[in-house]
C-alpha cells in the first residue's frame, strides 16, 4: 500500500503543545532551578533533553512497520510487566515521596507505567483485532482482557498510582467500545470499577483525605488542601490574559510540583483564560484527528490502536486539567506534552508517532 505523509493538522496540535510546554517549563521552573540548583536554566536544559529524545523516538515509531510491531505486542508488554516488578526490587527500584514509581539508571530514571501504558494499548488492539467476534462474548472476548487489565492495574496500585491506574482503565473502556462490546458488558464494567476504585480510597487513608480536601480544601489549608487552593489561587489572578508570561507569583515556591503537574495551573496564571483554552483546544483538535485517524484506518487493529493511542494522551490531559482546576481530586498525573518530565514525554511521543504513522496508512 503507498504511503502518504502524516495528518499535519495532528501533527501541528502536537508540535503546538510541545512548543507552550517548551516555554512553560522554562517560566515556571526557572525560581525553583536557580533556588535548588543555583542555575535558572537546570530544568530547561533537562527539558530540552528529553524533547529531543522524544522527537527523535516520535520520527522513528512514525516509521516502523506496523505489522512487525504488532508481531512484538506480546513480548513488550512482557518486558513492561517485568519493570512493573522491578521497582519493588531493593536497589533497582527507587522511592520517591514515598511511591515506588521508578528505575534507576545513574542519574536518570524510568518510569514502567509510562511503558505499560503504550504496551497494552498495543496488545489490546492485537487481541481486539484478532478475532472481533469474540468481543460479543464476555467469556472469550472480555474477560480475558479484563483479567489482564487486572494484573497491570494492580501491580500499578501496589506502587502505588491510582492516577495511572484510572487513565490505563478509562483507554481500554474506550477499546472496548469501539470493538463493538456490549452495553451490558460495558455497564457491568463501569460498575466493577467504580466499586474498585471506591475501594481503593477507602482502604487508603491519604486517599480519604485527599477526597476530604478536595470536597473541602479549605478544612486543611496548610495540609491537604493546600495544593490545590494555591492552584486556584494562580488561575483566578490570571483573568482574561494573564499576569504576563514570566510574571506567575506562585512560582515562587508557593505551588509544589507547578512545572510538572500543576503546570496548567502556571499556564492560567501567566497567560489567562484565553492561554488555557488554546491548550484545551489543541487537546481537542489533537483528539478529533486522531479519532478521524482510527475511523479511517485501512485494518481494525490499526483502528484500535489508533482509538487507544488518542484516548490514553485526551484522558490523561482531561484528568490532569480537571485535578488542577479543582474539579478532580488530587492525582499525581502529568499533562502531556506540556508538564516537564522524563519517561512521561518521551513515551507519549513514541506513542503519538505510532498514531501518525497510522494516519499516514489512511487514503
Amino acid at each position: 500500500m503507498r504511503r502518504h505523509r502524516p495528518d499535519m493538522v495532528l501533527l501541528g496540535s502536537i508540535l503546538a503543545l510541545l512548543g507552550i510546554g517548551f516555554v512553560m517549563v522554562y517560566s515556571s521552573s526557572a525560581v525553583r532551578g536557580y533556588i535548588l540548583f543555583d542555575d535558572p536554566y537546570h530544568f530547561l536544559k533537562m527539558e530540552v533533553l528529553w524533547i529531543i529524545l522524544g522527537l527523535g523516538a516520535m520520527a522513528l515509531s512514525m516509521l516502523v512497520d506496523l505489522r512487525l510491531l504488532r508481531r512484538f505486542a506480546k513480548p513488550i508488554l512482557f518486558i513492561a510487566i517485568a519493570l512493573l516488578i522491578a521497582v519493588k526490587i531493593p536497589g533497582v527500584g527507587r522511592r520517591v515521596n514515598g511511591a515506588d514509581r521508578w528505575i534507576g539508571l545513574g542519574p536518570l530514571s524510568i518510569q514502567p507505567s509510562e511503558v505499560i501504558k503504550l504496551s497494552m494499548v498495543l496488545v489490546m488492539a492485537h487481541l481486539l483485532a484478532l478475532e472481533p467476534h469474540k468481543i460479543q462474548s464476555f467469556r472469550k472476548g472480555v474477560l480475558p482482557i479484563l483479567g489482564l487489565l487486572g494484573v497491570i492495574a494492580g501491580l500499578i496500585m501496589l506502587q502505588p498510582d491510582l492516577g495511572t491506574t484510572l487513565v490505563i482503565a478509562a483507554t481500554a473502556f474506550f477499546m472496548l467500545i469501539a470493538a463493538g462490546a456490549r452495553a451490558t458488558h460495558i455497564g457491568s464494567l463501569i460498575g466493577i470499577g467504580l466499586g474498585l476504585v471506591v475501594a481503593s480510597i477507602v482502604a487508603a487513608p491519604y486517599r480519604m483525605r485527599r477526597i476530604f480536601a478536595f470536597l473541602d480544601p479549605w478544612a486543611d489549608p496548610l495540609g491537604k488542601g493546600y495544593q490545590t487552593i494555591q492552584a486556584l489561587l494562580a488561575l483566578g489572578p490570571g483573568g482574561l490574559f494573564g499576569l504576563g508570561l514570566g510574571q506567575s507569583r506562585q512560582k515562587f515556591l508557593y505551588l509544589p510540583e507547578n512545572h510538572t503537574d500543576f503546570i496548567f495551573a502556571m499556564i492560567g496564571e501567566e497567560l489567562g483564560f484565553v492561554g488555557a483554552s488554546l491548550v484545551i483546544l489543541l487537546f481537542f483538535l489533537f483528539a478529533w484527528r486522531g479519532f478521524r485517524v482510527a475511523m479511517r484506518a485501512p485494518d481494525p487493529f490499526m483502528g484500535f490502536l489508533a482509538v487507544g493511542l488518542t484516548a490514553m494522551v485526551a484522558i490523561q490531559a482531561m484528568i490532569n486539567m480537571g485535578v488542577v482546576s479543582g474539579v478532580l481530586p488530587v492525582t499525581g498525573i502529568t499533562l502531556p506534552f506540556i508538564s516537564y518530565g522524563g519517561t512521561s514525554l518521551v513515551f507519549t511521543m513514541l506513542g503519538v508517532g505510532v498514531l501518525l504513522n497510522i494516519s499516514r496508512e489512511v487514503r
